[in-house]
């Protein structure tokens, strides 16, 4: 069957599986290159260090690092683009983005971001505040339902462990408020 005709749950749980899949894979390749790949993460205010915005939700301190952000990033993932694929998206690549821009212009120099944190704290954010935007009792219900789950972790957002990227939380957080906003479906409706 082609992915066009699959029901939208289908799609969205292959590409969030596809996206762990992938984080998999390059951390596989980062072993293999003796964690190299992880000089390409977000290095603050520096020129290389803007391709890190890019490159830094796919790569990970290690196998634990990774560990840790499989389920989060599988569950919300899902639960992202099953709110509209194209929408799903849309919110990802500003989550992406948005927060790794702000990372790289607020974050400490001689500092090297990485992780898929910053896109799970900002999925998160997007699907507690995206139902309240959209006033859609059943996304309101999956918001609350996320919160109760995995609100724990926005304590994330404040600094205090040694070597966790608090600022990728924080700006991945903020950015998933901004993406709930900019993708509204009654923003969209009302400029139609």
């Amino acid at each position: 069957m082609d992915v066009r005709n699959r029901p939208g749950w289908q799609v969205a749980a292959i590409g969030a599986a596809g996206f762990v899949v992938l984080l998999w894979g390059i951390e596989l390749v980062d072993v293999a290159a003796s964690h190299r790949l992880d000089g390409w993460g977000i290095r603050p205010r520096s020129g290389e260090g803007l391709l890190g915005i890019l490159a830094a939700p796919l790569l990970h301190g290690g196998w634990g690092h990774l560990g840790a952000n499989t389920v989060p990033a599988l569950v919300l993932g899902f639960l992202t683009l099953a709110t509209g694929i194209g929408r799903g998206l849309a919110a990802t690549a500003i989550i992406w983005l948005l927060g790794g821009l702000a990372v790289w212009l607020v974050a400490g120099g001689n500092s090297v971001h990485l992780g898929a944190s910053g896109l799970i704290f900002g999925w998160l954010t997007y699907l507690v505040v995206q139902g309240f935007v959209d006033r859609k009792p059943g996304e309101i219900a999956i918001g609350l339902g996320v919160l109760v789950i995995y609100g724990g972790v926005l304590w994330g957002v404040l600094p205090g462990q040694a070597g966790v990227s608090w600022q990728g939380h924080l700006f991945g957080a903020v950015a998933g408020v901004v993406a709930a906003l900019a993708v509204s479906e009654r923003r969209r409706a009302a400029t139609v």
